[in-house]
């Protein structure tokens, strides 16, 4: 009997990097076409895959294809091939429709389109690779992962297994996409209810019933311990740990000391809307984020359990990890 070597994880040495945009994939019934930003390692085979959905906010760039160069430029040097959406609710499509009251207040989410685009690029993965020469039979389409910060967190969640019911029509919407077998949600919002904020109950009710007791993917949850998200929500920086309490295991929950919902400026280079400009701690959110995924993605890589091991032995560490 034959047996089936598994691919070895891509190599941790930093590449330098190859990146595309726009690529635009037609989307009929959409109200405009995809565009994505494709960013991969010039070297290597046989890449694992990262689905990066972004938040939303009141920058007019970083709500798109053009955000997360922190996490992008290091997800892709150490061997991952990152696609990011430009979202229906992206200010660089013009459709804001809310008042700028609040940060992410500027534009009714997508909620729903926003999983949809994700799966879409799953489906286009050949109109990828073909508009992308340089990418044409280097990706590991069994190993896909998504990642999401804030509102892209709320995507990612729903991609994993996350529910919730639609305050349209009343029916539980589930958008979970198996192809998708890793996730790591960063200060994505958490549970309904009570822990909402008034200004979150009227203008995002779909908040309302997020279930994530369904999320049985396994996924990373970043939060910042100083995250309190008040126009969201009335149960402060905990909020954002909800992910992980809250749905089944196998989770893991990184708590980064003193990040607000920048998580140390994740979202770009010195981005105005960082509260919380740190570049060694976005730093370390993009390198444990991307250990995980190894793990996560490769059983038996040991670069998580590394990634661990230095948090636990450092004498003034960024943070802590848990696991269940």
């Amino acid at each position: 009997m034959s047996t089936v070597t598994p691919a070895p994880a891509p190599s941790t040495d930093p590449s330098p990097v190859l990146t595309v945009s726009p690529v635009v994939l037609t989307a009929p019934g959409r109200a405009v076409d995809l565009q994505v930003r494709v960013s991969a390692p010039t070297t290597g085979t046989a890449l694992p895959i990262v689905l990066l959905s972004h938040g939303l906010g009141l920058s007019n760039h970083l709500s798109s294809l053009h955000g997360y160069a922190p996490l992008v430029d290091h997800w892709a040097a150490h061997g991952f091939v990152v696609l990011q959406p430009t979202h229906l609710d992206s200010r660089t499509l013009r459709r804001a429709t809310g008042p700028d009251t609040a940060p992410g207040a500027h534009a009714a989410p997508e909620w729903r389109t926003r999983a949809e685009d994700m799966s879409l690029l799953l489906d286009r993965l050949d109109d990828i690779e073909a508009a992308v020469p340089h990418l044409r039979g280097r990706l590991d389409r069994s190993r896909v992962a998504v990642a999401g910060h804030s509102m892209g967190g709320h995507t990612a969640s729903l991609l994993l297994g996350a529910r919730l019911t639609d305050p349209s029509d009343g029916t539980e919407v589930d958008l979970a996409d198996p192809r998708i077998t890793a996730g790591v949600l960063l200060a994505a919002p958490g549970r309904g209810g009570d822990a909402l904020s008034a200004f979150a109950t009227e203008h995002y009710p779909f908040f309302l019933t997020t279930d994530f007791s369904t999320m049985t993917t396994q996924a990373l949850v970043v939060a910042g311990d100083r995250d309190a998200s008040p126009h969201l929500t009335v149960s402060g920086p905990d909020w954002h740990t909800d992910p992980y309490h809250f749905s089944p295991g196998p989770k893991a929950l990184l708590t980064v000391y003193g990040a607000e919902h920048g998580l140390g400026g994740i979202s770009g280079y010195d981005v105005a809307e960082t509260t919380d400009e740190n570049p060694e701690r976005a730093e370390t959110v993009a390198r444990l984020a991307a250990a995980y995924l190894r793990g996560a993605l490769y059983p038996g890589d040991a670069a998580w359990r590394t990634a661990q091991g230095e948090m636990a032995a450092a004498g003034e560490p960024l943070g802590r990890i848990e696991a269940k």
